[in-house]
């Protein structure tokens, strides 16, 4: 193996390795690696040259000889309770975006909502020794949870959803002040009984889009009504369900706030089984802005997250958490925002 971690996989014998390609280009073997790595520090006419050369001969880099050398393996591993919601789509996007374009590569494992199975797939990224890791934590995750992870000396960052008690890099958007502005626009068209569907206290975004939900209704001296609040992890069935049940309340709502755009999606097709409609006698807004929020019928109110932003800014968090990991913990919220489409409307 060589050192320089470079190698022809074709040749068995007098294999090429970063001497020779600075040989044959009269350059030191510390630009040839940098002009490889496509450093900025190299010119541009010399990265072409470099680069140009090993594609001729069929260089392959040699990962395991780096990360001996280096002590790193230019793996990030990305750990998410969902990717079947567009909303983690949209995160894991921008992070793999934001880590390629830092010369990383990402691992991915998922674990729905199960606090046994995310264990599991910790352990298992932990053994393949990223530089760092990107969460977000399971339904119920304590800091214990996450000890397999710290105890191991991982450079950890946490996104979108974050676990009490820990003292670990964040990225998220102020979810308390997002259904604020969610529910301060239901009572602006008139609406009073506002129903609240999905989230629960085992994870940070439901308790803190609870805590907006009530702050705003307390803030217009409207009673919590605890009928009118249905928990459960955020899935369009959840929504079907739960809006059905609803209207069959003595008093039911004339208006609901979800706690992601899924839940509304859901919400919305029970409204039509009941002979309902979203934006026409009913109003319905949803959390994330998924670009199939835009494109649904009747097109979603929601609130935007900057989900785009959180996905590269947990990236560029756990970047600077690897190359200083003494450096003070930094949480970076994003301030959500409002899209009115076609969804609500005025109480009628």
């Amino acid at each position: 193996m060589t050192v320089d971690g470079l190698m022809n996989e074709g040749q068995e014998r007098g294999r090429v390795t970063l001497q020779v390609i600075a040989d044959k280009l009269s350059l030191s073997t510390a630009t040839v690696s940098l002009a490889l790595r496509d450093s900025a520090v190299v010119a541009e006419s010399t990265k072409q040259r470099v680069q140009e050369l090993a594609r001729e001969l069929g260089y392959v880099y040699n990962r395991s000889a780096a990360s001996l050398r280096t002590a790193r393996t230019n793996i990030i591993a990305v750990a998410f309770h969902d990717i079947t919601n567009p909303y983690f789509t949209e995160l894991l996007s921008t992070i793999e975006d934001t880590a390629s374009r830092n010369g990383l590569s990402i691992l991915l494992g998922t674990y729905s909502e199960s606090l046994e199975k995310q264990n599991k797939v910790f352990a298992t990224l932990r053994e393949y020794r990223p530089d760092g890791m990107i969460i977000c934590p399971a339904g119920g995750t304590t800091s214990a949870n996450l000890r397999l992870l710290t105890s191991a000396g991982i450079p950890v960052v946490q996104v979108s959803r974050e676990v009490p008690g820990t003292t670990l890099d964040f990225a998220g958007s102020d979810d308390a002040r997002g259904m604020e502005l969610a529910v301060e626009h239901l009572l602006a068209l008139g609406h009073r009984r506002i129903a609240l569907i999905g989230g629960n206290t085992l994870i940070s975004t439901g308790n803190n889009r609870r805590t907006g939900y009530r702050n705003m209704l307390a803030r217009h001296g409207i009673r919590f009504d605890p009928s009118l609040v249905v928990e459960g992890f955020g899935t369009r069935e959840l929504g079907f369900r739960s809006i059905q049940r609803l209207l069959q309340l003595d008093d039911p709502p004339t208006a609901a706030v979800c706690f992601n755009d899924l839940v509304a999606f859901g919400a919305m097709l029970g409204l039509r089984h009941a002979g309902r409609e979203a934006g026409v006698n009913f109003s319905i807004v949803g959390c994330d802005d998924v670009a199939e929020a835009a494109q649904w019928y009747p097109a979603l109110t929601t609130i935007h997250n900057r989900q785009l932003e959180m996905g590269q800014s947990a990236a560029e968090l756990l970047i600077r958490r690897i190359a200083d990991p003494q450096a003070d913990v930094r949480r970076v919220v994003l301030e959500p925002r409002l899209v009115v489409r076609n969804s609500t409307c005025p109480l009628r």
